[in-house]
This record gives C-alpha cells, sequence and structure tokens, in this order.
C-alpha cells in the first residue's frame, strides 16, 4: 500500500471530528515509524482512495474529484475497495485534499479516506481497465463541452440539453433556502437565475446555470446527495426550459444577473412556498474561504452532506442577523432584556418551542430578566435565535445569544429554586419530535398573523376571536380554511401575536381537541 499522508476524517455522532497534527489511524495500522514517513509525503496530483464501499462506480469516484478540476485518470481496486484518482494538475489534487481535510468525504453515505498518492502520475493497463477509462473519456468530454463516444455498458453522457436544472428535494427534514441551493451550485459554475415553489407538496426549484456544461456537471455529481446528514436528498433532471424568466429577487426567486429587480410583494405573491429566513437579496459567502466562518455549508461528495450546522440559521448569520461561532455550536441559547413579573419557563417553552424541541429552560436565579434555554440540537438553537433575536415579549425587546454553556442543569436535589428551571425533555408538545413531520415546512418568523389547526367542529369565528381578546390581543381579521378545521387570525401588531401564541397554543378547546398555533407567512 502507498505510504501517504492520510487527510479523511472519520465522522462523529452529529459533527465532523477535527485531526491535529497526527494522521488518523489508517486502515492496516499505524505506527510512529510509519507515521512520521507519512508526514513526509509530498503532494501529488494522484490520491488515494481507501474504503470505498462494496460495488462503488466508478462514476461515483470521479465525482469525488469533479469540483476541483479535470479528472485525468483512474484506477479502481474494487477487490481491496480503493481506487487511484489522478487530476489534471497538483494545484487541484492540492486543493481537493484540503476541502476534504474540513470535510468528510463520503460515497453512498460511507465515510472513505482520501491522501496523497507515492506516484506522481497514473500508469494503467487500458485493457485491464477498459471501462474504467470509458467512463472518464465520456465525463471528460462533458467537462470539455464535447460530445463523448458511449460504449455498451458504460455510463452514457449525451450532451447536455439545457443550462437549466429541475430540483426536487425529498425527505425534507430541515427547510432548504434559495441562498441554500445558490451556495451548493455554485461550485460547479455561474448561477445565474433561482426560482423555487411547491408543486405535489414538495419544495422544488429550477436554477439556470450560464453554460449547459456546467449543469450536466452538477447533475452528475449532486443527484442523490443529502443535503444535510440523512435527510433533504436532491433530486436532480434537466428542464425542458432554456431560460428562466424572473420578476422578482427575493426569498423565493433570484436573478443574479440583475441586482435592480424590485422585491415584490411576498405577503401575497408566489404563496407556494416561502423560506425560513425571508433574508435580503444577495448569496452567501463561500464559508470555506475563510471568511470568519467554518465550512459549515461545504458540500461533502459522493452520497454526503452539509455538516449539519443549520444552513438556513447561517443564512441568516449572514444576512447580519445573528454571528455563528463555527461547527461546535451548543444547543443552548440565553435569552435576556426579559419582563422577569411575566416570563415563565413554560412561556419561553412554548415561544421557543416554534422553532425547535425544547429540553430544560432554567431563568437565572439571580437575574430574572434571563434565562437560559436548550433545544434538541445547534441547528434548531440557530433557527430559534435568528427569528426571535430583537422581537418584543410581554413588552421588552428581547435578546437572543448563544451561550457557552453546552447544557442546562437542573437544580440539585432537595434545592428550592423557586420553580425558575424546569424540564421539558419528555414533553408531548414537541413539535419535531416525529421525522419528516409537516411542522418542519412550516417554521416561519413571528408575524402579526396566527395559523390556527385542531380546531374542533361547532367552533365558530366568533368563539376564536373571543378567545384571542381575553388576553389582550386586537384581533383585525380572521379566515376558516374550507373544512374550518383550520383558520388564520390576524392581530394588529406583531407583539400581540407572539402573546396570543404564547397564551393560546394547545388551548383545551374540550372533546379532547388542544388548538395548535404558530406564525403563519401569510396576510388576510
Amino acid at each position: 500500500m502507498d505510504g501517504d499522508v492520510a487527510v479523511g476524517m472519520k465522522r462523529g455522532s452529529d459533527e465532523l471530528n477535527m485531526y491535529g497534527s497526527s494522521p488518523p489511524m489508517t486502515a492496516n495500522g499505524s505506527d510512529n515509524n510509519k507515521k512520521q514517513r507519512l508526514d513526509e509525503s509530498p503532494p501529488s496530483r494522484v490520491l488515494h482512495i481507501r474504503k470505498l464501499p462494496n460495488e462503488v462506480s466508478e462514476t461515483e469516484v470521479i465525482a469525488l474529484g469533479l469540483p476541483f478540476g479535470k479528472v485525468t485518470n483512474i484506477l479502481m481496486l474494487k477487490g481491496k475497495n480503493q481506487a487511484f484518482l489522478e487530476l489534471g494538475t497538483e494545484e487541484a489534487a492540492i486543493t481537493m485534499v484540503n476541502y476534504y481535510t474540513a470535510v468528510t468525504p463520503q460515497v453512498r453515505n460511507t465515510p472513505v479516506f482520501i491522501q496523497y498518492s507515492n506516484h506522481k502520475e497514473l500508469k494503467t493497463d487500458s485493457a485491464l481497465n477498459q471501462r474504467a477509462q470509458a467512463v472518464l473519456q465520456a465525463v471528460s468530454a462533458v467537462q470539455d463541452g464535447s460530445s463523448p463516444s458511449s460504449e455498451p455498458g458504460v455510463l452514457d453522457l449525451a450532451p447536455p440539453p439545457s443550462p437549466v436544472l429541475r430540483i426536487i428535494i425529498d425527505n425534507m427534514f430541515y427547510p432548504v433556502t434559495l441562498d441554500v441551493l445558490q451556495q451548493i451550485f455554485s461550485k460547479f459554475g455561474t448561477v445565474m437565475k433561482i426560482i423555487t415553489f411547491t408543486k405535489n407538496n414538495q419544495f422544488q426549484a429550477l436554477l439556470q446555470f450560464s453554460d449547459p456544461v456546467n449543469a450536466q456537471q452538477a447533475k452528475l455529481s449532486l443527484d442523490g446527495q443529502n443535503i444535510y446528514n440523512s435527510c433533504c436528498t436532491l433530486r436532480i433532471d434537466f428542464s425542458k426550459l432554456v431560460s428562466l424568466n424572473v420578476k422578482y429577487n427575493n426569498d423565493k426567486s433570484r436573478d443574479y444577473t440583475r441586482p435592480d429587480l424590485p422585491t415584490g410583494d411576498e405577503g401575497s405573491g408566489n404563496k407556494d412556498h416561502n423560506s425560513l429566513l425571508g433574508t435580503p437579496s444577495g448569496a452567501l459567502a463561500s464559508y470555506s474561504s475563510g471568511g470568519g466562518y467554518s465550512s459549515s455549508l461545504s458540500l461533502s461528495q459522493g452520497g454526503g452532506a452539509i455538516n449539519p450546522l443549520s444552513a438556513a440559521a447561517a443564512a441568516a448569520a449572514h444576512a447580519g442577523r445573528v454571528a455563528l461561532s463555527g461547527s461546535g455550536v451548543s444547543g443552548v441559547l440565553l435569552a435576556s432584556n426579559l419582563n422577569d413579573e411575566m416570563v415563565t419557563p413554560s412561556s419561553l417553552f412554548t415561544l421557543f418551542g416554534v422553532y425547535g424541541d425544547v429540553q430544560r429552560v432554567k431563568i437565572l436565579y439571580n437575574k430574572k430578566d434571563s434565562a437560559l434555554i436548550q433545544l434538541s440540537d445547534a441547528n434548531q438553537a440557530q433557527l430559534a435565535m435568528s427569528h426571535l433575536n430583537g422581537q418584543k415579549m410581554f413588552g421588552k425587546v428581547m435578546r437572543v445569544t448563544l451561550s457557552k454553556h453546552q447544557t442546562v442543569a437542573l437544580p440539585r436535589e432537595g434545592l428550592d429554586d423557586q420553580l425558575l428551571t424546569k424540564d421539558f425533555s419528555g414533553s408531548p408538545l414537541h413539535r419535531f419530535k416525529k421525522p419528516g413531520s409537516k411542522n418542519f415546512q412550516n417554521i416561519f418568523p413571528p408575524s402579526a398573523t396566527l395559523h390556527l389547526s385542531n380546531i374542533p367542529e361547532g367552533v365558530s369565528e366568533d368563539d376564536l376571536r373571543l378567545l384571542f381578546s381575553n388576553v389582550g390581543a386586537s384581533v383585525k381579521a380572521f379566515k376558516f380554511f374550507q373544512d374550518h378545521k383550520m383558520a388564520l387570525i390576524q392581530m394588529s401588531a406583531v407583539e400581540e401575536a407572539i402573546q396570543g401564541l404564547i397564551e393560546i397554543h394547545n388551548y383545551d378547546m374540550g372533546a379532547n381537541h388542544h388548538l395548535k398555533v404558530s406564525f403563519s407567512k401569510s396576510t388576510i
């Protein structure tokens, strides 16, 4: 086996484990002498890939290298679950190695190891490596923009029919924003336009590259990949359209060649889909380029996923609403400037529970206008922070930041903390406990309009208006959905809607019907 510098990394439970100067254990073990020899191996345009899953195809291995430049040769060692990949230049290989130092390379959801080879170029027996060479020829033809020659049984890559891709997101457990799509697809070329919408209850997008060849490369590399771990799977086809007509630059559509376009009336415009954030126009910066952020949005090729720090929250951070502190982010938030006469652990549980499953809440004993809120993970904490920081609750503007604490401690047994700490880990009111729940797709910023569901039969508009009026809300408008099991109710201010949600969510309407309340993207 090659004596190579190992840069591939094993993935921990939910995060990337960054190695220090010592390389990880190689497949056949390691010792000090070998470690020293490995560290001295110079860069090469030939890369050695190990721990590949069984039955992996040449195309999947080539896809690992495609975003970094031209792939000039490949040698598959299927019996050993290994491969050698030769890139056009040493610079491309260095870029690829550096990239996969920060992001775990994966093929078919299996972490693989990528390292420099001792070989400076790859010499292969064309007779023994015929299939791999045919696949490489087809891929190279696409990269060059020419028409490849097809052979029976080999990947058929016809000339790309259109620069426009149709993208469907399967298993959308976390919302996907327009900015996230731009970040992922721009690795393959210039993204000119994106339109997002919902069709057949699925989030979809049309994305136009400047060149059909870039669209072909993106489709080849990204089709079937997960944006986040084990969810948000990309299904990519060529669109029949050859150009997109974008009228507005907002969170549903964007023309990157026309920054002068109006934002349009988002409240009454395209109601098919609204992203989580409503972020201002402008794409995400490259998080792997050192702009003060970790590479949390870098795609892990070959069946991998983006490091599961929420890309939606990262988009909010880029919009200047919150500050990210890297991939080791805590799931605990610090809320301050609270109304200490009215706030309770339960009210914070209900409000922050709109954006994640709150596990514990602690109002600080010596500073009762501040509280720690622990959510299930860093994704949910980022989302809650991005939406709730700066919102008015019980008459005071709330400040929400990431806490240095990793968990919220419960009081010691027998210690009276005046009911300031509450454990909600077993609560039946968690909105996101069930994978694939529609709640994942219906998370919106606080708004004056609330969405009501689980309304029992016989409850009238007057009943619901009175219910909200009794908690101090001034109801401005109301609209039942057709079946009267759901409705929209609009307050005169966002603060009133926040208070209404806190007071009325899970209200017992009788006959085992508990009213469900969430923020709506619509206006009446």
